[in-house]
């Protein structure tokens, strides 16, 4: 029996965040360590929070959170979502991730 594509291993697979202007954080996964790649957050979101003179000129920076060569999908999406959560990256305030969906916490109060 051949193992399920979400059990092989994959190649030099990276969980990245990448930090706009703003400070806000998108948390992805890039299955071939592409130097070019980005991510996928929301075009339409990020413009949200720049002005076209922003916009004209602006530096992102893209940071490796871990990296597997053995990994299987599985994994690397189990570390995705880790980041994600950790880094609160899928907080409106904090990032531009939207999966998995916000829960805001509540302190209680004395």
């Amino acid at each position: 029996m051949l193992p399920r594509m979400v059990d092989l291993p994959v190649f030099d697979a990276v969980v990245y965040r990448t930090t706009y202007p703003n400070g806000k954080i998108y948390v992805g996964q890039d299955r071939t360590n592409s130097i070019n790649y980005f991510g996928s957050a929301s075009s339409v979101l990020i413009a949200a929070d720049f002005s076209p003179e922003q916009r004209k000129s602006f530096t992102v920076t893209r940071d490796i959170l871990w990296q597997s060569t053995t990994a299987t999908r599985a994994e690397i999406n189990s570390m995705e979502v880790h980041f994600i959560l950790t880094l609160r990256a899928n907080d409106p305030e904090v990032g531009y991730n939207r999966w998995p969906a916000f829960t805001p916490r509540t302190v209680p109060v004395d």
